[in-house]
């Protein structure tokens, strides 16, 4: 089961829209005459007068079932969902009236209720979308109604007004979410898109715990959004974008393989070998590159050669000193 609060100016425009809708039909009224449209807006405007600084007195609900649910619902059924709904969502010792379309596959109907009780105050209408979300869960949890697919799978070309902006924002701050790793990137996100967050912190503290969106002139709750978009699990969904962002970098990155670690080696050693091995405070590579350096000639004469010679000069010079001492 899903709801739709509206509130309004005119009764009369109200009651003509669903009243006389084809296959309306009237199912429950408290404090008004069900004979027709006329009476039934005469009626509230009676009472209306009691506040007449009040400018949107109308309540207008619509409140709808999947199709899967319909031989679950009676009038009989759905006119004790609708007093269900009001008492949690606080409509209560007021004029209403109730009446069920057959103009769609889903079974639905409208509620139309005066926010100028029978006392004579005012029904407030302070966070109507964050206790028609309350109120419609815990009506489908308890009576075991379909759950939809979620918000992804509802027609935005249906929706208007303030409902419409709600689900825009819903739209927009999940795709947001997806690429921000940070709530200062999720904000400059959403402002590219005409969107502001505010947030609410605890009383004396820098401690956040709780969460806004804007859009013009509507400010939302996450939370009256979507349960998913509460602060925490804002902020829950930031954390594990960051972490995957890290660990994505840590993947590209990753650690050398064996082949480049060796040539890393390599490198290094040659580095090494030109830093320290020097030539007169010169490395080799430069001292053979200088214009003046000259390679001497290479020596015909192997090594065998060289050691006879030497010998026999050192013969030589031992006989000649053997004749001057005789």
């Amino acid at each position: 089961m899903i709801g739709k609060p509206i509130t309004g100016r005119s009764f009369g425009g109200c009651v003509r829209y669903v009243v006389n809708k084809q296959d309306a039909k009237i199912i429950a009224a408290e404090g008004v005459r069900m004979q027709n449209a006329g009476t039934i807006t005469h009626d509230f405007n009676l009472q209306r007068k009691m506040r007449p600084e009040l400018g949107k007195a109308v309540g207008h609900l619509v409140l709808s079932w999947s199709k899967e649910d319909l031989s679950k619902l009676s009038d009989g059924i759905m006119v004790e969902r609708a007093n269900e709904y009001m008492d949690k969502v606080g409509i209560r010792n007021t004029q209403f009236v109730v009446v069920r379309h057959h103009d769609r596959e889903h079974p639905h109907l409208h509620v139309i209720y005066n926010r100028v009780d029978n006392n004579g105050n005012t029904i407030t209408d302070k966070n109507n979308f964050a206790k028609n979300v309350k109120a419609c869960k815990e009506i489908t949890l308890k009576y075991c109604y379909h759950i939809g697919e979620g918000k992804e799978q509802v027609n935005r070309q249906a929706l208007k007004g303030k409902e419409k902006t709600r689900y825009e924002l819903f739209d927009a701050i999940k795709a947001a979410l997806k690429q921000s790793g940070d709530r200062k990137r999720l904000e400059v996100n959403l402002q590219k898109q005409g969107i502001g967050i505010a947030y609410k912190y605890r009383s004396g503290s820098n401690d956040v715990q709780g969460i806004s969106f804007e859009k013009g002139d509507i400010k939302i709750k996450g939370s009256a959004i979507d349960r998913s978009l509460s602060y925490a699990r804002i902020d829950m969904q930031l954390n594990r974008n960051l972490q995957a962002q890290q660990e994505h970098v840590v993947r590209k990155v990753g650690s050398p393989s064996l082949a480049d670690q060796l040539r890393d080696a390599i490198r290094q050693r040659g580095q090494a070998d030109h830093v320290h091995l020097q030539t007169g405070g010169k490395s080799i590579l430069e001292t053979l590159l200088e214009p003046q350096f000259v390679a001497g000639p290479p020596d015909p004469m192997g090594d065998a050669d060289i050691a006879k010679r030497k010998r026999k000069k050192h013969e030589a010079e031992h006989s000649q000193s053997q004749g001057i001492s005789r």
